[in-house]
């Protein structure tokens, strides 16, 4: 999540939101009243929504969620819908998030594993109606979301933002200062992905030095703080092995059941201790925050998407967020950049014309791959 800009909500200027909303005000919610409904039904308010109930609970509309007297059948609801009408569009619409492994055939098996992926999705939390804010733990200045199935678009830049908009018909001209993690993607229309999640690449290495690669590339992407699912580290040590990499632990890593995926990430360090990868990691010695890191990422993430591991969109949104940004916009990656700003431009999506974009993509990745690396500057 970036680290919002605007204040935090107090309870006064929360007060004088709600005397905009013509409803009316119930007593603000006390601790032990948030807490218990964050318990019961299982999430956590954001800071600023919690600080609005705090102020107020609006309750004059069946619109408005009523946490203290509503029905709890019917918050239940409110809090699985957004997840339940994402699903909807997996089994009726043919929706499939760019980021999550490929489709499986049969629906039933796609509405499993869409439901898996939805679980480390930021859970929203209704405000009013279908108005939703992510519900994180101590963070504020998150957009309101208006969400319908996969119809989910910008309502608000934050809280304050969004009643504005709703009840007062006005609203800033200011872009949201924090991103919604999963929910990233369909905000920005759906063009590319979440590039906060977890590398979307499938397998590749055919050879033991290929999935040594892929270990330490992995490695690589953690130091600068890019997570990674752990069936991708198993899957991975499942690689080597099968390709004749042998460490004390590698077997153990591969082995791991669903039940024992909170062992992936220690098992997947002893593995790069005992391969010595972990001593042929880049340092962090530039003013460029891990500069020598990044360059040695986007050209591993250059190599997934020529040799097709990656699609192309999501590799060219990893390396525009991850690469150019961070490495100061170097020339030599702009126009990679620039054919993934068309191959995401919502004009293109309209007319079904990503085809020829998405190629040459994969074309500009072969010509820097075959120049000299890290590019001339």
């Amino acid at each position: 999540m970036n680290t919002p800009s605007t204040p935090r909500l107090t309870l006064e200027a929360a007060r004088a939101l709600q005397g905009v909303l013509r409803t009316e005000i119930g007593p603000g919610l006390t601790e032990r009243e948030l807490y218990a409904v964050e318990t019961r039904f299982g999430f956590t308010f954001s800071a600023d929504h919690r600080v609005f109930l705090a102020a107020g609970l609006p309750h004059g509309s069946s619109r408005w969620p009523d946490w203290r007297d509503g029905d709890p059948e019917d918050l239940s609801a409110r809090l699985a819908r957004p997840v339940e009408g994402l699903l909807f569009d997996v089994e009726h619409n043919g929706f499939w998030h760019p980021a999550w492994p490929s489709r499986p055939a049969e629906t039933s098996e796609a509405l499993r594993a869409a439901r898996t992926e939805l679980e480390s999705a930021p859970q929203l939390v209704p405000v009013y109606g279908h108005r939703y804010l992510p519900g994180t733990a101590g963070e504020h200045g998150h957009p309101v979301l208006s969400v319908h199935q996969t119809d989910i678009i910008l309502y608000g830049n934050d809280l304050t933002d969004y009643i504005h908009h709703e009840f007062a018909g006005r609203s800033s001209s200011l872009l949201a200062h924090a991103t919604v993690g999963f929910w990233s993607y369909f905000v920005e229309g759906g063009p590319g992905i979440d590039v906060t999640l977890p590398t979307p690449f499938t397998p590749y290495a055919t050879s033991a030095s290929e999935a040594v690669d892929c270990l330490r590339m992995l490695a690589t992407e953690r130091l600068i703080d890019r997570r990674h699912h752990p069936e991708q580290l198993i899957e991975a040590g499942l690689t080597a092995l099968l390709l004749g990499v042998e460490t004390e632990s590698l077997a153990l890593l591969a082995g791991l059941s669903r039940s024992e995926h909170e062992q992936a990430d220690a098992l997947f360090d002893q593995v790069l201790g005992e391969l010595g990868l972990l001593r042929e990691l880049p340092a962090d010695t530039t003013d460029l925050p891990w500069e020598a890191a990044r360059w040695e990422l986007v050209r591993w993430w250059l190599r997934l998407i020529v040799n097709g591991s990656l699609d192309p969109g999501a590799g060219g949104d990893l390396i525009t967020y991850e690469g150019w940004g961070p490495l100061a916009r170097p020339q030599q990656l702009t126009a990679l950049v620039e054919k993934t700003d068309a191959y995401n431009d919502g004009a293109a999506i309209r007319k079904g014309d990503r085809e020829h974009l998405a190629e040459q993509i994969v074309e500009e990745a072969g010509r820097l791959l075959d120049g000299p690396w890290p590019p001339l500057r």
